[in-house]
């Protein structure tokens, strides 16, 4: 790998057409071209070698291959001082080289790109999972050299039609391939993805003198170096290329770092919510769960404040919408997860605020790097939370499974008689379905097993289990977990920039610096706590009781499989639970604390007093969408307490709190006015819960049963209006069962209650 800086040269007319496009690009008569992007451009065009820029947010790493491309395109590629110049494009001319192939993360990062490759008259296109049906059309401009620029996602790589039939033409004609947020292919980086990884094998498959850039704003010398590493594997036909690496300073001049430590979800969302009252512009606040989030978002929406929630869950459309609201200040703030990160550019972004810590300082540097690219001040503050280790060894426990379960699959795969889709492996493993997809991508990629259409092969090809790199990238994890734990203790006269900058081993940062501008170096002023009257006003807002849980509608694939050929296709609605409440979710404000506490200590007993109230309110919450599911054709007046509107409680027998579960029965029953009908017997082995959906429904379908009840209860249960009562809910197939047994059984209507709603 080169990394020494060359001296300086006179400009040369390939540099002054490199900068007319840059300002063409930038919008800006002024511009000119860093020495690293000008070196990075010179790399790829006259060099056609492979080079990797790991430089800040904001530093223009984009410039650097769209001005590439436009010279490629232009016929530039290989020319030195005193060749003829170029005087056509590829378009219109057989000098230029073929399109630049972008392979970038997020449909977010995709827009800003298309959107800034315009202003440099640069023609780009995409090809994602929302224009399928444009891809035909996409492919006819790339061939024609209508288009300068494909983007497309790394998933988009395996689409067997896209790998087979769209992907090798590309290869085989690009002119640039870049790798956008580069530390996505090392299992190191604070985002790995299994797709990713599958680049190297795209890269192996270039003709030898492809230019290939990666770029990232994110990774420490072991992620660079791992990155690096897998760029200068072996081109077609080819020796292994050197690779430039470029790093250069992370410091972000504008960005004013903090941390306000505060006792509760309550407190800090007081603070929060009267931060955004007064702070100049708009921002993001990040969250670490998608349940925060809606939860944070509807508290700062009652203080007046106009916010919108973003998260993986926000449908595409809604999210491009989002994003332009808040570029064009419509809101104060998204607030957001991690979805919303790596590429959105909203240069006058003015702070960035954290509900809770990120799992390692890395992943902190990317996220608040949204803030400050082009205003002299943004603020950034992080809020941690009590509940971010758990929230952290939650993520951490869905990295890749052990032997045995990834043994599982293959086993199934070499037995099959064809491809097997992923619901039919459901029913071989107890994964769940996110953690079963990302094992088949590192499978896919290692060539253990393809994806073809119709689901995955195996490849017969051997394959061994690396437990020795799993242990190192887990421990890797914790000692990243434990870093972001000292910058949150840091007293001064240390400061918070240069520990971020030391993290990502920031080759530039002088012995002993101070950055001047964060919280511990005096230039950030932070209230330490809102008053009494603002957390009650936060407690208020975080005191609505109740969360909705919608009726499960379709049985999984393949239960045939596992010996349930009856539990397939659609529920059919006369046997479907109607909706349901819990009293809150175990991952968010508010209530959440009260039900974490109960359900880590792992008690049994009453109801504890902390709750008894949430529940009474809850209850009544219940009745309310009963009497409105049961419509008003039956009855005209009423309230949510109305006799009658249920007639019975049923329980679901407990084995983790089974006292817990009769006396929260009792204490619905009471509140209703309903009588205590039963209780549904739960036989068997307990069920996991960290499994798939079809192997979590096979357990409790054998699970649970009407055995035991009488001819009397099963009699009164004709036609009766039933709250079924459990513990709590995650998959739930639990209430699913327990409700088809009810209305087989004769019942007219189930409505579930739980204390807890899990995930």
């Amino acid at each position: 790998m080169e990394t020494s800086a060359p001296p300086l040269e006179p400009p040369t007319a390939l540099r002054e057409r490199a900068e007319e496009i840059l300002r063409a690009l930038v919008g800006s008569q002024s511009a000119r071209l860093r020495a690293d992007q000008w070196r990075a451009i010179e790399a790829l065009v006259v060099g056609r070698r492979r080079a990797l820029v790991v430089e800040r947010t904001g530093w223009g790493k984009s410039a650097v291959y769209f001005v590439a491309t436009m010279l490629l395109r232009e016929g530039w590629g290989g020319w030195r001082q005193g060749d003829p110049l170029p005087s056509t494009r590829s378009g219109e001319g057989a000098d230029g080289a073929g399109p630049t192939i972008i392979i970038s993360p997020l449909l977010a990062l995709m827009r800003d790109q298309v959107a800034a490759a315009e202003r440099a008259g640069i023609r780009a296109v995409t090809m994602n999972s929302a224009n399928s049906a444009q891809w035909e059309q996409i492919e006819s401009e790339i061939r024609s050299g209508r288009a300068d620029v494909l983007l497309v996602s790394p998933e988009r790589l395996n689409n067997p039609v896209f790998r087979d039939e769209v992907l090798p033409h590309l290869a085989a004609s690009a002119g640039l391939v870049v790798i956008d947020e580069a530390h996505c292919i090392s299992d190191w980086g604070h985002d790995f993805r299994p797709d990713y990884r599958r680049i190297r094998t795209l890269l192996a498959g270039l003709p030898t003198l492809t230019p290939v850039l990666a770029t990232t704003a994110t990774a420490n010398e072991r992620v660079t170096t791992d990155v690096a590493e897998q760029l200068a594997g072996r081109a077609m036909g080819g020796p292994s290329p050197e690779v430039l690496v470029l790093r250069g300073s992370l410091q972000r001049d504008s960005l004013h770092l903090g941390v306000v430590r505060l006792e509760d979800a309550a407190t800090r969302l007081a603070w929060l919510t009267a931060y955004l009252q007064r702070a100049q512009g708009s921002g993001i606040v990040y969250c670490l769960t998608v349940s925060a989030a809606g939860e944070t978002a509807q508290a700062l929406r009652a203080a007046g404040l106009e916010v919108a929630t973003y998260t993986g869950q926000t449908e595409p459309a809604e999210r491009e919408r989002l994003e332009a609201d808040l570029k064009a200040n419509r809101v104060k703030a998204l607030v957001a997860t991690s979805a919303l990160g790596m590429g959105f550019d909203k240069p006058d972004l003015g702070f960035v605020i954290h509900m809770g810590a990120p799992a390692s300082p890395v992943a902190y540097y990317q996220q608040v790097g949204r803030a400050g690219r082009g205003v002299e001040r943004a603020e950034v503050v992080l809020l941690p939370g009590a509940e971010d280790r758990a929230i952290w060894d939650w993520f951490g426990s869905q990295g890749f499974p052990p032997p045995e379960r990834v043994r599982e699959v293959l086993d199934a795969l070499e037995a099959a008689d064809g491809p097997l889709a992923t619901g039919a492996l459901e029913t071989v493993t107890s994964l769940r379905r996110t953690r079963l997809e990302s094992m088949l991508k590192v499978l896919d990629v290692d060539g253990a097993v393809r994806r073809v259409r119709g689901g995955w092969l195996s490849t017969g090809e051997p394959w061994v289990y690396d437990a020795e790199r799993y242990a190192r990238v887990e421990a890797a994890r914790k000692a990243e977990q434990e870093a972001m734990l000292a910058y949150e203790r840091l007293r001064a006269p240390a400061c918070r920039m240069a520990f971020l900058r030391a993290a990502l081993d920031d080759p530039e940062m002088p012995e002993g610096w101070r950055c001047g501008a964060c919280d511990l170096c005096g230039g950030l002023d932070l209230p330490q706590g809102p008053d009494a009257e603002q957390v009650g006003a936060a407690l208020g807002s975080l005191a609505r009781i109740g969360v909705e849980i919608t009726a499960r509608r379709q049985w999984p694939v393949g239960m045939d499989r596992l010996g349930l050929a009856a539990l397939r296709g659609r529920i059919p609605p006369e046997r479907r639970a109607g909706t349901g409440i819990a009293v809150g979710r175990l991952d968010g404000l508010g209530i959440s604390a009260a039900l974490r506490e109960l359900f880590a200590s792992g008690e049994d007993g009453l109801v504890p007093p902390a709750l008894r109230a949430p529940v009474l309110e809850a209850v009544d919450r219940l009745a309310d969408l009963a009497w409105a599911e049961r419509g008003a054709d039956e009855s005209g007046e009423g309230g949510a307490a109305s006799a009658g509107i249920i007639d019975a409680v049923v329980i679901i027998d407990s084995r983790r709190h089974p006292q817990l579960v009769r006396h929260l029965g009792s204490a619905v029953a009471h509140r209703l006015g309903a009588e205590r009908l039963g209780v549904i017997a739960a036989g068997g082995e307990p069920g996991r819960h960290d499994v798939n959906s079809a192997t979590r429904l096979a357990a409790v379908a054998r699970s649970l049963s009407l055995d035991g009840w009488g001819p009397d209860a099963l009699e009164r249960l004709d036609g009766a209006r039933i709250a079924l009562v459990d513990d709590s809910t995650d998959s739930g197939w639990t209430l699913t069962v327990a409700a088809d047994l009810l209305r087989r059984s004769g019942a007219a209507a189930v409505h579930p209650f739980v204390l807890a709603q899990e995930s």
